[in-house]
């Protein structure tokens, strides 16, 4: 890598995770401007009192620092804000769809099996999103024309009185009025289908096919060619739906020409949307270029052309509206049984195809593997299909409730799904008491006080009891929750399984719901519904007209709109097409500077964009200005969650390889307090001898141990590409802003470790050796005077010290660390007033000759700490060996 000159500086681009945050908190400063984007996805630097971009604080490097500009890519507004983007919530079940696609296992290159297998998964899951979609509007057209229309509105009813009898009369007006909204939302989902986020960098991604395992993290995120044909398909489909439900359902065939129309079109969606599969045009058969001719852009109008012209008919003749619609109750369950078929299908098909999968990560340990053995699409999918009934049935009940006559009646499919969610909420509250109970149980049994105090904790807040005692219940919840979260999908889905499995069998044997059931399961299941529905509105309501409930609903816009449209074209639009590649636009913009060096640092789920933007980047740049790109992340889910959750996006090997092309440049800052982020480079660690050891990524892309971790200044253990950080903080130090208390997934910036790991990912410092010390006494022997060394004033500005007793500057030598330990060790500490443990920084030999310090006695699991030596010297306790070895 060539060496930093006079005139070399660093870009550090940031991007921030989920909920949304502003431009000031992004890039550390009081005020910020924009100086690039387009509005939507906002580029930001720190800015002056006259609004005016300035650069960031010289960067740390080694001896010396380097300029160093700080920007950050805010992509917030794509996903929050406005009532527009607060009633995305209502599609929910479309996105979780979605990314159950997603989650399919990877298929090995040549297994023809595993090909075949997953080409099935991927039009069932297709087949199932669609099937949502004719649920949507066929639940809405029952609220409507058949619970409002039908029979509220009907002459002579008791409900809404005053709507004149004159309206009550006419069909076609009541028909026209109930079926307007049902079109309007049709049209909504067309609209929203149709919205991409506008890439300003210019240049596009090339796309390839989802089903197959990327050699770098999300290759695969790209937007699928054929989405505007399955778009056609589903609004082809929802209208039809609505004709069929209203013309007497889809069991019961008529001569009506728009009976038949509509069926026809019917099948030509199931057809077309099992057909499409071939999102990047990777399979140059026949039968595809047919396919694509078939459903070409004159076709796709066609369609929903004649689509929409039978709907129109069915709204203006609808026929008699005196009674209850006799295709409401066959229309509602012959959809919700072929949800519930392609559920079953998934789950048994994914089986083999996960175990087709499972060599690309048998070797790996268990805490590594994909979730459930790579079967987490099934109860995924099995969610979002429970919930999508679920919201219209509780919007069907609470429309009942309001409208308040007890003669309305709905189609006997939602007495099934009442008692569906009634043993679903009974299944959930004894689920949920028992993680109670397993949880108190767990948190009695555990050791207490020191004892409980994991040895990675004793070992970074060496010489800090209250510290380790804080962080020990910190490290071990966020542990559970990382290890135990995907469990807690795995009970829902279960508990969703076992509630249709009861319905279903009920349903079968032919008692109505509230012989067979009792009267409480029934009500409860009512309740759940129509909390279920009316929660739902009141979040949207509330996010819409208060931006900080919106930023909070945004959480799982976030989490799900990350992923293309691929199996369901009715989500909003993902904002990983946009944000990805001018990440890399911008960062390219910056390496056209022979002189500079970019880091792109990446926050919880910024650190996915942040990943797949270096390896797009990577992947476009010539051999010398790649190793000017650098990696950081932090608080990030790129071990736990994300390999685990999506094998076929983000598999293990993608993040070998993308460490292997960095070369040791890919630094991520982790807590062992954080409950939403974790390791990201290495597993498997384990304290030995006093020192943090364990297996991980290595900068030649290979995978194995890896020497032990070093101490870094201010206390991080540096393992592998992973800095631990103390958590409560070291310090304070002077000049660096500072935090008391826990931070776990907050705040990482304000570490003194976030410079440091700038800086190596830069290529501008590397790790150093480092070596256990003893644990010093309160009262040192005495030992011969250290030598002192001139302390020269650094010409880039002031230099960081510590107080509080942490242990010296961020750059000061080990003779002069030892001097300020004698000087220090005279008072205890406040809070241990009987014995003081120093820290890393206080715990030094004063001379080459001098005889190692005594230990003091600490009823704690004590780990001797260490302390980094300067770069260019030896440290005391290294020389004595190297003398041995020379006489040799």
């Amino acid at each position: 890598m060539q060496a930093p000159g006079r005139d070399t500086r660093v870009v550090e681009l940031r991007v921030h995770g989920i909920l949304g945050t502003t431009g000031n908190a992004l890039t550390d400063s009081v005020a910020s401007v924009d100086v690039a984007g387009d509005g939507v996805g906002r580029i930001v630097r720190p800015a002056d009192r006259l609004r005016r971009p300035v650069e960031g604080p010289n960067l740390p490097a080694g001896d010396g620092s380097v300029p160093r500009v700080v920007e950050g890519y805010v992509w917030g507004g794509m996903t929050s804000g406005g009532l527009a983007k607060a009633s995305w919530a209502l599609l929910f079940p479309f996105a979780l769809a979605n990314v159950a696609h997603w989650m399919l296992p990877p298929v090995r290159p040549g297994d023809r099996v595993g090909g075949l297998i997953s080409g099935v998964l991927r039009a069932v899951m297709r087949l199932s999103a669609l099937l949502l979609t004719m649920l949507f509007v066929a639940q809405l057209t029952v609220i409507g024309l058949d619970l409002v229309a039908a029979q509220c509105l009907s002459p002579g009813a008791q409900c809404l009185t005053f709507v004149p009898d004159a309206v009550r009369h006419l069909d076609v007006v009541r028909s026209a009025i109930t079926l307007l909204p049902v079109g309007l939302a049709v049209l909504l989902m067309y609209r929203i289908s149709g919205v991409s986020w506008r890439v300003s960098a210019g240049a596009r991604e090339a796309a390839q096919e989802s089903g197959r395992a990327p050699m770098l993290p999300g290759a695969n995120v790209v937007a699928d060619p054929d989405t505007p044909a399955l778009r056609a398909m589903h609004i082809t489909a929802a209208l039809s739906t609505v004709a069929l439900l209203v013309l007497g359902g889809p069991l019961t065939p008529s001569l009506d020409p728009r009976w038949l129309a509509a069926a026809a079109l019917l099948v030509i969606a199931l057809v077309g949307t099992v057909a499409i599969d071939d999102p990047a045009n990777l399979y140059s058969t026949e039968e595809g270029r047919r396919g694509r001719v078939a459903l070409g852009r004159p076709q796709r109008r066609t369609l929903m052309t004649v689509a929409a012209l039978v709907f129109t008919s069915v709204a203006l003749m609808p026929g008699s509206l005196d009674h209850p619609l006799d295709g409401s109750g066959s229309t509602i369950d012959l959809i919700t049984v072929g949800l519930i078929t392609c559920c079953l299908v998934v789950a048994v098909l994914l089986v083999p195809a996960a175990l087709l999968a499972r060599s690309a990560w048998a070797s790996l340990p268990s805490r590594l593997r994909p979730w459930a053995g790579g079967w987490m699409s099934a109860p995924m999918l099995m969610i979002a299909c429970m919930l999508g009934n679920g919201f219209g049935a509780g919007f069907a009940l609470t429309v009942r409730k309001a409208l308040g006559d007890p003669a309305l009646q709905l189609p006997a499919g939602y007495d099934d799904v009442t008692v569906f969610w009634g043993i679903a909420t009974v299944l959930l509250l004894v689920g949920g008491a028992g993680m109670a109970v397993w949880t108190l149980v767990t948190r009695l049994r555990a050791p207490k006080g020191d004892d409980m105090i994991p040895a990675e904790v004793s070992l970074l807040h060496a010489g800090r009891q209250t510290d380790q005692r804080a962080a020990a219940n910190a490290w071990k919840w966020a542990d559970l929750q990382r290890r135990y979260s995907h469990h807690v999908l795995l009970l829902i889905a279960g508990v969703l399984a076992f509630s249709t499995v009861l319905t279903l069998v009920s349903r079968l044997v032919g008692m109505p719901a509230d012989a067979l059931w009792p009267d409480w399961l029934v009500a409860l299941g009512v309740g759940a519904l129509a909390t279920l529905a009316g929660g739902l509105l009141r979040v949207v309501y509330i996010a819409a007209r208060q931006r900080t409930a919106a930023r909070y609903l945004g959480v799982l816009s976030d989490l799900s709109l990350f992923w293309p449209r691929e199996a369901h074209p009715v989500v909003p639009p993902c904002y990983a097409l946009k944000v990805i590649p001018e990440l890399a636009a911008r960062a390219k913009d910056h390496l056209s500077d022979p002189n500079t060096r970019v880091v792109l640092v990446g926050h919880s789920q910024g650190s996915l964009l942040a990943a797949v933007a270096t390896a797009r980047l990577l992947e476009t740049l010539p051999e010398e200005d790649r190793e000017r790109v650098g990696l950081v992340t932090a608080g990030s889910q790129l071990q736990w969650a994300y390999p685990r959750a999506f094998p076929a996006v983000v598999p293990h090997r993608s993040l070998r390889d993308l460490a292997g092309s960095l070369g040791g440049r890919w630094r991520s800052l982790c807590r062992g307090t954080d409950p939403l982020g974790g390791a990201v480079t290495t597993w498997n660690r384990q304290v030995y001898d006093g020192m943090l050891i364990g297996v991980g990524l290595r900068p030649d892309g290979s995978e194995g141990p890896l020497p032990a971790a070093t101490r870094g200044p201010t206390g991080a253990l540096v393992l592998g590409g992973d800095h631990w950080l103390p958590d409560p903080q070291r310090g304070p130090f002077s000049s660096r802003r500072w935090a008391p208390g826990v931070m776990a997934h907050t705040d990482y910036t304000g570490d003194p470790e976030w410079d440091r790991a700038v800086a190596m990912a830069a290529g501008l410092e590397t790790p150093v050796r480092c070596a256990a010390l003893p644990l010093q006494s309160k009262t040192p022997t005495p030992t011969s005077a250290p030598v002192q060394q001139p302390r020269q004033k650094s010409p880039d500005g002031p230099r960081l010290h510590a107080q509080g007793g942490d242990g010296g500057s961020l750059s000061d030598s080990v003779e002069e660390l030892a001097q300020q330990t004698e000087d220090r060790t005279e008072a205890p500490a406040d809070d241990e007033p009987t014995q003081r443990t120093p820290d890393a920084a206080e715990s030094t030999e004063s001379s080459p000759g001098a005889a190692p310090q005594d230990t003091d006695t600490r009823t704690g699991p004590a780990v001797p700490p260490e302390i980094t030596e300067p770069r260019g010297r030896t440290a005391p306790w290294e020389r004595g060996m190297a003398l041995r070895l020379s006489e040799n």
